[in-house]
């Protein structure tokens, strides 16, 4: 890769291999907001460096595990024009460990359901208190109901 000064933009490929991802999810994050680019007289698509830092942020929700929604509307608080401070981060990373605390919660109240089901051995239908007996689930509508009891649970700790 040819060396580029500081103040230069990159290209989509630059842009990619420097973030660590590939060039189809540079553009699929730049479709969901994420990240911007500026186009040249050609149409190609040119990215600041500050990209780069915001590409940082997107792996960093990623890896604790929230959703590409709750990356972009912490992104969407900070301005467009300039990479996230460390000052950004620290209250980014605030709120997000309230919603990974949260996270654990729920994941700590499935492992105690998985551990009831492993210890039950019964896998029956008509007795699993997680298998759903006598389609009782259908009352509480769509979706995991592990899931939801789960969310329920980590909400009311």
């Amino acid at each position: 890769m040819p060396h580029t000064s500081r103040d230069s933009l990159l290209t989509v490929g630059e842009a990619a291999s420097r973030a660590g991802i590939t060039v189809p999810t540079l553009r699929y994050y730049e479709e969901r907001g994420l990240v911007h680019s500026q186009r040249t007289a050609g149409n190609q698509r040119r990215y600041q460096r500050l990209s780069l830092r915001r590409l940082a942020v997107v792996a960093a929700g990623q890896r604790v595990g929230l959703s590409l929604d709750q990356i972009k509307a912490a992104l969407d608080e900070l301005p467009a024009n300039r990479a996230p401070s460390q000052a950004d981060w620290s209250a980014m990373s605030r709120r997000w460990a309230g919603l990974v605390a949260r996270r654990i919660r729920e994941l700590q109240v499935l492992e105690r359901s998985l551990e009831g089901c492993i210890g039950c051995g019964c896998l029956s239908l008509g007795r699993c208190s997680l298998i759903n007996p006598d389609d009782a689930a259908a009352e509480e509508g769509g979706g995991s109901r592990w899931a939801r009891r789960a969310r329920e649970a980590g909400a009311a700790s």
